[in-house]
């Protein structure tokens, strides 16, 4: 067999790519409830950020005044 025989012969035997998915919205209403939920998946994300630094400043008051008992 010649290389450019032996090519063609592993071209058919290797197997051909598989059809890519588009994952993108089909309508209008996909679009816009996509992105609806991404504005909310960020509102989410801000409010937890929010909830943790708000448990971290309760925590440290507590430690704050666990500290200031000791030393009276």
């Amino acid at each position: 067999m010649a290389p450019s025989e032996l090519e063609k012969a592993l071209r058919r035997l290797r197997p051909s790519r598989p059809p890519t998915v588009d994952l993108g919205p089909v309508t209008t209403f996909d679009a816009l409830l996509d992105q609806r939920i991404r504005a909310l998946e960020q509102g989410m994300d801000e409010l937890k950020g929010r909830v943790n630094g708000l448990i971290f400043l309760v925590v440290g008051a507590v430690v704050v005044q666990v500290v200031l008992g000791f030393l009276k």
